[in-house]
């Protein structure tokens, strides 16, 4: 099932090789002719910033800003829009620097092969999927070259961040007892506080209103403004990430995290400087202002650092909560349309094409479970896009909410994952004993991610804070036209 959560790196290689069709729209952003004798003429004057041994042009960024509006994304102000995108540009040249440094190659050989997986995946042949690439208005050689480098930053990332990712089973035990206790009412456990004076871990959730720094007084009273209220309403009866998930839907440029437990060092000193005397469970008592945004952070839990490797799993005797047993869950049966992100489909199309269906659907003029069958295009389209009896976590998020926001019947406006655009009706559900073995494998899965992201963010910021980065034209990147 391409959507399940069971294996983590299945999905970064499926996400891999279907979601990068769709960079063929992006193909254009790149100017993958590296050679020394263009370098040599190339004007300095279209050089926005220097990366080590590399650069990034102004082209660049105009051809990557280019393609975005091409997919008819919703796009930031110019400025913003200019900023975020040299910064992304910076990071990948980065990656592709230390990649090749450590050897990291992808031959001719294994590209062809990934090449003919994603035209097989959109059921094309070789030179019908060179012609798709071609209509984007890419040459057929640049998204080779593009595809190679994101080849090559994925298997760099894979090693040097998920390949260090170690979980115990101390840890799943955890996990599982607190699940357990949350499920059946109780609170989850807190860790040991430190002693005084004695190192801890500190695991900061935060709320995160970005706002430019140049932007005008205006913009930035609103963003406080904003900010503070998220902190009255955070002191009240409420989830915090639960709020977060609620401003990010209203504005989708709000953005919520758990930090995960780190030590001080690994905090940013703004965070620390403000939760340094805020106990578990406590909110920061004012905004955080950084050259990002405005912050409302909560600490979530402390502890002591000892307690990380010496605390043990409670036995049965002295927690029922946490003595192995199978647990209820609610199931579900659903069935899907599947559009595949690929070259020469935009977002918009389609949207527009499983809006269609689903206006058929809800008017009763076509069956769901045929038009799964004719459409989709995913492998459960024989069974009429039957994905089967799926449990918590069992599918990527944004599918799983969609899913169970709905009514037994009720079909879904479209949704996009990381797999494409999707349309969903649920059949049924019910509530369904999870094994204990299972319960381990969704319990491995959830740390493995969390981790993941968490080891991600820090090694990002590691590479560029360890980068020499030079930003030369920088009037260029806030006023170029775009």
């Amino acid at each position: 099932m391409t959507l399940c959560l069971s294996s983590f790196k299945r999905i970064l290689i499926q996400a891999l090789l279907v979601g990068l069709t769709s960079l063929t729209g992006l193909a254009s952003a790149q100017d993958v002719s590296k050679s020394t004798s263009e370098s040599k003429i190339r004007n300095i004057d279209g050089v926005v910033a220097v990366v080590n041994t590399g650069y990034v042009t102004r082209k660049e960024i105009d051809d990557r800003i280019a393609a975005l509006q091409k997919q008819g994304n919703k796009l930031p102000d110019a400025d913003v829009l200019r900023k975020t995108i040299l910064e992304r540009l910076i990071i990948e040249k980065i990656q592709l620097q230390e990649a090749a440094q450590t050897g990291i190659v992808v031959s001719d050989k294994e590209l062809n092969k990934i090449i003919g997986d994603i035209a097989e995946k959109n059921k094309l042949s070789l030179a019908d999927f060179k012609q798709k690439v071609i209509a984007t208005g890419s040459s057929f050689e640049r998204y080779r070259e593009m595809l190679r480098e994101d080849v090559v930053i994925t298997r760099f990332r894979e090693r040097e961040v998920e390949g260090n990712i170690k979980i115990s089973d101390a840890e799943i035990d955890n996990y599982i007892a607190d699940r357990i206790r949350s499920m059946s009412g109780g609170e989850s456990s807190r860790s040991a506080p430190a002693a005084p004076g004695s190192p801890e871990e500190i695991d900061v959730a935060q709320i995160f209103i970005p706002v430019d720094q140049d932007a005008g007084p205006g913009t930035q009273a609103q963003a406080k403004k904003a900010a503070e209220a998220l902190l009255q309403q955070a002191r009240g009866d409420v989830d915090f990430l639960q709020l977060g998930a609620m401003a990010a839907k209203e504005n989708p440029k709000i953005k919520f995290q758990e930090l995960g437990y780190r030590t001080p060092e690994r905090l940013p000193q703004l965070f620390y400087e403000a939760i340094r005397n805020t106990g578990g469970g406590q909110l920061a008592n004012a905004v955080v202002k950084s050259p990002a945004g405005y912050h409302v952070l909560k600490v979530l839990d402390r502890r002591g650092l000892a307690s990380t490797t010496s605390r043990q799993p409670e036995s049965p005797a002295a927690s029922p909560a946490s003595t192995p047993q199978n647990i209820l869950v609610t199931q579900t049966m659903s069935r899907h349309i599947l559009l595949r992100n690929r070259p020469g489909l935009t977002d918009q199309d389609a949207e527009r094409r499983l809006a269609g269906y689903r206006d058929q659907v809800r008017a009763k003029t076509a069956d769901f479970g045929e038009l799964a069958k004719k459409y989709s295009e995913d492998g459960s389209a024989a069974n009429g896009g039957n994905l089967g009896w799926m449990g918590p976590g069992d599918l990527v998020p944004e599918f799983d909410q969609a899913m169970n926001r709905l009514q037994i019947g009720e079909v879904s406006n479209p949704v996009k994952t990381e797999f494409g655009w999707h349309l969903i009706q649920v059949l049924e559900r019910r509530e369904a004993q999870l094994t204990v073995e299972r319960q381990r494998e969704f319990a491995r899965a959830a740390i493995r991610e969390k981790k993941f992201d968490q080891a991600y963010q820090d090694w990002i910021r590691q590479l560029r804070d360890t980068a020499t980065v030079k930003i030369i034209n920088a009037d260029d990147v806030a006023s170029a036209p775009r």
